[in-house]
């Protein structure tokens, strides 16, 4: 099983943002903490806005905060939002589908996966918060110095 960018994207935005509670992020201090593109985070955060998980306020002191606790942030359901499908093979255009066992056996193992990801929240990726903002502290100092 393997997610998209989009969804792992939208993982660490929660984990970013759930580690900064006291305050609101943006999108460009979120990007550089990951190293990564704020035009793909914009698109992220808008979607995890609209869906509940973000609230977003404009303007000059704007950033984005959770909408809701960790503990009521479901992971399983962060990634049944953010991924557009789970087809894991093509089995809709295969000449065999209708006698060949893979089929099933792919949908055990993904309502598997999913089942793991349903029992945790998002509470549970931030049990090391401290050192997970330690962590970011150290980026900004590094990017700082550059």
């Amino acid at each position: 099983m393997r997610l998209t960018r989009y969804t792992d994207y939208a993982l660490r935005v929660l984990i970013y943002a759930g580690a900064r509670p006291e305050r609101l992020c943006s999108i460009a201090e979120i990007a550089g903490a990951y190293g990564i593109s704020q035009n793909h985070l914009m698109k992220v955060v808008n979607d995890l806005a609209n869906a509940g998980y973000l609230r977003s306020v404009r303007g000059r002191n704007g950033g984005i905060a959770l909408s809701r606790a960790p503990e009521e942030i479901n992971v399983g359901a962060v990634v049944r939002h953010a991924e557009d499908g789970f087809e894991l093979v093509d089995c809709e255009s295969c000449i065999i589908a209708p006698a060949c066992g893979l089929t099933g056996v792919l949908g055990k193992a993904l309502s598997a996966f999913l089942n793991v990801l349903d029992g945790y929240s998002l509470a549970d990726l931030l049990v090391r918060k401290e050192a997970i903002g330690a962590l970011f502290a150290l980026r900004e100092e590094e990017q700082a110095a550059d």
